[in-house]
């Protein structure tokens, strides 16, 4: 159980974990990711004082994990039909994965308009080591639903992937850029979201691996915790559908516990946004 997860009908945010763990390409492990991050949110305290909110006050429900088994795509399919009930039950989504192929079953589930991902790699491959549902082809199978994605953080790809990602529907932001993206859209320059249903979708591996060393494909040079904060605070009040990914058993509970805190800071945002338009 996600510590404050207290609701049991009617949740306002159901977490429901993807332990997936079938095509991870270095350092596998994903499959402890979900009852690693539950483990590492128990140190954090109940009350947000930026928001004035208590965490077990918000409607979250905690669903368990869907059991994942070696074939990847009936695995998405049902993980989907999971997800969707939460949404059919009024409810967004909480994925804690699991490798990132997870994601494209969260995004089925939701149908959004806008994919926001944080990530190192752009997963932008037509497949990898011949395998068309790698974690390496996440957000292009997530290109196939949404309309335009924007993936924040990436510092790594194929030639292949790169030409991809220079396509009208792609938008890449580098590690040392991604302040200043925050910092437009705040400020009104840019409207990335203009009013669009969104996804958005962390891959720990986000993080230069200094601060989240427990995942499975590292890559040097990434973003600080705080970034990946502004980032999920900014997005949340658009979205209708998050998930958190990659994170695995190799570290002791710095990518899991940073994985834990940016889940609360999803909820809180999002809720405080939901409060203020009513």
């Amino acid at each position: 159980m996600f510590p404050g997860a207290t609701a049991t009908q009617g949740a306002s945010y159901g977490i429901v974990g993807a332990p997936l763990d079938v095509s991870t390409t270095f350092q596998p492990g994903t499959r402890f990711g979900p009852e690693r991050v539950r483990t590492f949110a128990r140190t954090f305290d109940d009350y947000d004082w930026r928001t004035d909110q208590y965490f077990s006050e918000l409607g979250v429900a905690d669903h368990g994990d869907v059991r994942a088994w070696d074939d990847a795509v009936e695995y998405l399919h049902h993980l989907e039909g999971e997800l969707r009930e939460v949404v059919i039950d009024g409810g967004v989504p909480l994925t804690i994965g699991g490798e990132h192929t997870v994601t494209a079953a969260g995004v089925r589930a939701t149908d959004p308009d806008l994919f926001v991902c944080l990530d190192a790699h752009l997963d932008l491959r037509s497949e990898y080591d011949g395998n068309p549902h790698s974690h390496a082809c996440v957000t292009r199978h997530v290109l196939e639903v949404v309309e335009e994605a924007v993936i924040l953080g990436a510092r790594t790809g194929s030639e292949e992937e790169w030409e991809r990602a220079s396509e009208d529907d792609v938008t890449v932001v580098a590690p040392e850029d991604v302040r200043e993206w925050v910092e437009a859209i705040g400020s009104g320059e840019e409207e990335p979201f203009a009013g669009r249903e969104t996804y958005l979708s962390v891959d720990i591996d986000g993080a230069d691996p200094g601060f989240a060393p427990g995942t499975g494909t590292k890559e040097p040079f990434g973003l600080h915790p705080r970034e990946m904060r502004d980032v999920v605070r900014l997005a949340a009040p658009q979205c209708i559908g998050f998930d958190v990914v990659e994170v695995n058993d190799r570290d002791d509970g710095q990518a899991a516990a940073l994985a834990g805190k940016l889940l609360r800071e999803f909820v809180y945002e999002h809720a405080r946004a939901a409060r203020e338009r009513e």
